[in-house]
């Protein structure tokens, strides 16, 4: 198993017996590995149902789905370091626009993927429920008229 894991170039959670869950907001904790087939554009999706996050002003949790989709170049995420470092929001108070974007930017400067979109899916709380979205595409490509087109068109009735 360390062969392999030696061959993924430095990821150190992923088979760690002792895992530490952060209690604060962890961006550090991400890690990724590179991606075996940069030629090819596809998509990987993460779908992670038990988000929770604090509101700023009340301290009450907030709690989504959170819906990440990208187009890998050289680098991908590794999952359990994306789980880790989604349940460090856990204690972390921010509005959920901003949870989204937080999100976005952390997995965009890590990764610089092709392209990415982060959209959450937070459960009411007083009779309203807000579903952000945000994205990103790299700037001169067209992956920047794909994300302008997705923004344009995300969830449109």
């Amino acid at each position: 198993m360390s062969r392999q894991l030696e061959e993924l170039g430095g990821i150190t959670l992923l088979g760690s017996q002792k895992t530490h869950y952060p209690d604060q907001y962890a961006p550090g904790i991400l890690e990724v590995f590179d991606n075996k087939h940069p030629g090819n554009d596809y998509f990987v999706k993460f779908v992670c149902p038990e988000f929770t996050s604090l509101c700023p002003i009340t301290g009450q949790p907030d709690f989504a789905t959170i819906h990440i989709r990208y187009i890998p170049d050289q680098k991908m995420v590794e999952s359990k370091s994306l789980k880790l470092y989604l349940f460090s929001f856990r204690n972390h108070g921010d509005f959920h626009e901003d949870c989204i974007n937080i999100i976005m930017k952390d997995l965009t400067g890590l990764m610089q993927p092709k392209y990415i979109e982060v959209f959450g899916e937070f459960t009411p709380r007083g009779g309203i429920a807000i579903h952000p979205f945000a994205n990103y595409g790299r700037p001169g490509t067209p992956f920047e008229q794909l994300a302008q087109k997705r923004l344009f068109e995300h969830d449109m009735l």
